[in-house]
């Protein structure tokens, strides 16, 4: 069976591409091809194409690659009804209503979610912090601090006494 595919050419990072067809148990690098039906450099966009040639083997049952496909419709080839174009995959993006554009103007980023408070923080708070709410705030003496209680230590068990 035929395969209409592209063979890369060029330099490092500057590819270019033959289109050829070829047997489709061959690879594209091995060199042995049908016939070359034309090139592409996609830095340019410039597709050179043999129509007639394409429309021949395409006539007879050489399968086109989705790339090729993509270039020959572009170039106004004739398909076969049975080659099909697959569609362009969508992309969604994951948490997309975090994203800056899709915010209203003006209000803060989400926070995120904090699953536990680490144990440091907690027992550094005051005790008897005065409200922050209240109207009136008492002078210094007058707040009365309670000092933390010592955590009871319990005596080690004194050891058995040996039997006489």
């Amino acid at each position: 069976m035929l395969a209409i595919r592209m063979q890369r050419t060029g330099r490092k990072g500057h590819a270019q591409f033959r289109i050829i067809v070829q047997e489709s148990r061959r690879t594209p690098t091995s060199g042995s091809i049908v016939a070359a039906l034309g090139h592409y450099n996609p830095h340019a966009k410039e597709v050179v194409l043999d129509k007639e040639k394409a429309g021949f083997y395409l006539d007879h049952g050489a399968q086109p690659s989705e790339s090729v496909v993509r270039l020959l419709n572009k170039e106004g080839v004739k398909m076969p009804a049975w080659v099909k174009l697959t569609a362009d995959k969508s992309r969604t993006t994951r948490h997309g209503d975090k994203l800056r554009k899709n915010r209203p103007a003006g209000s803060p980023a989400p926070e995120p979610k904090a699953e536990e408070a680490p144990a440091e923080e907690t027992a550094e708070a005051p005790v008897d912090a005065p409200d922050a709410t209240s109207a009136e705030t008492p002078a210094a003496d007058e707040v009365s601090v309670k000092p933390e209680a010592a955590p009871e230590v319990k005596a080690a068990p004194e050891p058995a006494a040996p039997a006489e």
